[in-house]
């Protein structure tokens, strides 16, 4: 089974196209970790800003996608995409494991991740918001945020998504097809 894992499309059409097509177009299922479509108020416009597209392209997705609705995601998001944003968290179990994704918005700090990963027994635990990497155990449960394919604030802006692949977690530079970050789970 494999899993995709990305958040902070922020609109861009692109990036999501780079990344779908390097890392998730075999992908089982995709869980994105919120604020897909606009760029957000604090966020520049991108070259590529086409949440519509965007929209279309993730609707026209051969396998499953689960959204959790970031600080920047709406209600009107979902006039344009056919897959329900899940809104505080979204759950899902996929072979075998229970993941839990929530953005991160409102559930910043190390212990408030914890105690909701395991008032919600996660296996593992995805965010997003910060627009940088975290792959870590913690007892028993994974902590995973695969960053950002298209406003990165990673100290060397580095594009990045996830990829949980034959019990391997490996987080992807999706420019340079470079694995950056890897966990045996």
């Amino acid at each position: 089974m494999k899993v995709g894992f990305i958040s902070d499309t922020h609109g861009s059409e692109s990036r999501w196209m780079l990344a779908y097509n390097k890392y998730f177009k075999d992908a089982d299922v995709i869980v994105h970790a919120g604020d897909v479509l606009y760029h957000g108020p604090r966020n520049p416009i991108l070259p590529d800003y086409n949440p519509a597209k965007l929209a279309e392209h993730i609707n026209a997705v051969h396998c499953p996608v689960i959204i959790c609705r970031g600080n920047c995601d709406s209600e009107v998001d979902q006039l344009v995409l056919e897959t329900p944003i899940q809104v505080p968290y979204a759950l899902a179990f996929v072979d075998g494991r229970r993941i839990v994704v929530n953005h991160g918005h409102c559930c910043m700090s190390n212990e408030e991740k914890d105690s909701l990963a395991k008032a919600m027994k996660a296996d593992i635990f995805v965010s997003g918001h910060i627009h940088t990497n975290v792959l870590e155990k913690r007892g028993e449960t994974v902590f995973l945020n695969p960053g950002s394919p298209s406003l990165s604030k990673r100290e060397d802006e580095k594009a990045t998504v996830a990829v949980l692949e034959q019990d391997v977690v490996r987080i992807y530079d999706i420019d340079a097809d470079e694995v950056l970050m890897e966990l045996k789970i």
